[in-house]
């Protein structure tokens, strides 16, 4: 495992033609969070995946997504936002699942760790939340507005970002299970207090975890488009901005 703070002086390079695939160590405030970084052959851009309680940069529906992404052209970081030890703490207490000021800070520490790396650094950046992990992508994006150009949620609980919402600049796509109606009803309160572009996409049939036959396909499909669509070109100017 890499440390965060010394890249490898010969790691390879996407431009090179070949992708890249490595576990990587980032230090965040004296713990070393683990993650697993893909980037393709002439990558458009970097997608950083913050998870929802209870899961892990394992999560077979997330890699599933980043595998996606991936073959769209796309760049992925899977991130344990938590360590070993206070995953395990945390399954007993519950006293982080909703910390979202303490995720979306691990999460900021893996942002500033991409614009370090010599194969990330000059990659639009955008991040993909699950669960309780949009709403830390979401204060992420608010804290970091000049390194994310776009947001993705997926079964996300955006209303947990709070007042932040009323900062993020990064075009925000929600996306909800048609049979999540909690969450439905969670995210129509988020969006009334985003400034900034956005869009929800009620996916038909589809519960909380997206479990039922060709509606993961249908999110990442939708989380590729919403990429390819932001991770390019400049940034709208704030006020040219529009509510989806």
């Amino acid at each position: 495992m890499e440390s965060a703070n010394s890249p490898s002086q010969n790691a390879p390079s996407a431009a090179d033609g070949a992708t890249i695939r490595r576990s990587i160590g980032i230090g965040a405030g004296g713990v070393t969070l683990e993650g697993d970084l893909v980037v393709p052959a002439d990558p458009k851009g970097i997608v950083l995946f913050a998870h929802g309680s209870g899961s892990s940069r394992h999560s077979s529906r997330n890699r599933y997504v980043a595998s996606a992404l991936n073959g769209a052209g796309f760049g992925t970081l899977l991130l344990d936002l938590l360590t070993r030890q206070e995953e395990i703490d945390e399954a007993q207490t519950g006293h982080l699942r909703f910390d979202i000021a303490f995720l979306a800070e691990r999460l900021v520490y893996a942002l500033k760790w991409l614009r370090a790396q010599p194969e990330t650094a000059y990659l639009p950046a955008g991040l993909f939340g699950a669960s309780t992990g949009a709403g830390a992508a979401l204060v992420a994006a608010s804290e970091f507005p000049d390194g994310i150009r776009a947001v993705v949620s997926r079964g996300g609980r955006p209303d947990l970002a709070g007042d932040f919402l009323l900062t993020v600049q990064a075009p925000t796509l929600l996306i909800v299970g048609g049979n999540d109606i909690p969450v439905i009803e969670l995210n129509k309160l988020a969006m009334e207090r985003l400034r900034t572009e956005h869009k929800l996409v009620i996916v038909p049939g589809a519960t909380h975890l997206f479990e039922e036959p060709g509606t993961l396909e249908q999110v990442a499909h939708l989380a590729g488009e919403w990429f390819s669509r932001h991770l390019s070109g400049t940034p709208a100017p704030a006020q040219s901005r529009g509510a989806g």
